[in-house]
């Protein structure tokens, strides 16, 4: 959950049994490249992208190929949560010193 109040659709444009591409509707390329950089650590993942085809204009979209893509997104998407987390907690020790 992103607790900045950031809504954000993503919906699958292409999918086969090792391969996805999906667009970010309302998210930024700089969000996808964090997803793409992430997916890259998680086993498996053959490939992964992030593709916006124009800079003003386009929809960022993310692509990744893996023996399971939808299963390998959502594993990059939990281990941002928890980076997150962990970066908001290291905020609030600092702010009490």
């Amino acid at each position: 959950m992103l607790s900045w109040g950031v809504q954000m659709e993503v919906k699958a444009l292409k999918q086969e049994k090792d391969s996805l591409m999906v667009e970010l509707k309302g998210g930024t390329i700089s969000f996808a490249n964090l997803v793409a950089d992430e997916l890259w650590d998680v086993k498996d993942v053959k490939e992964a992208a992030a593709i916006k085809e124009h800079p003003y204009l386009a929809v960022p979209k993310i692509f990744v190929k893996a023996s399971d893509p939808k299963k390998a997104l959502i594993a990059a998407g939990k281990e941002i949560q928890n980076k997150i987390k962990e970066i908001e907690k290291e905020f609030q020790m600092s702010s009490k010193k």
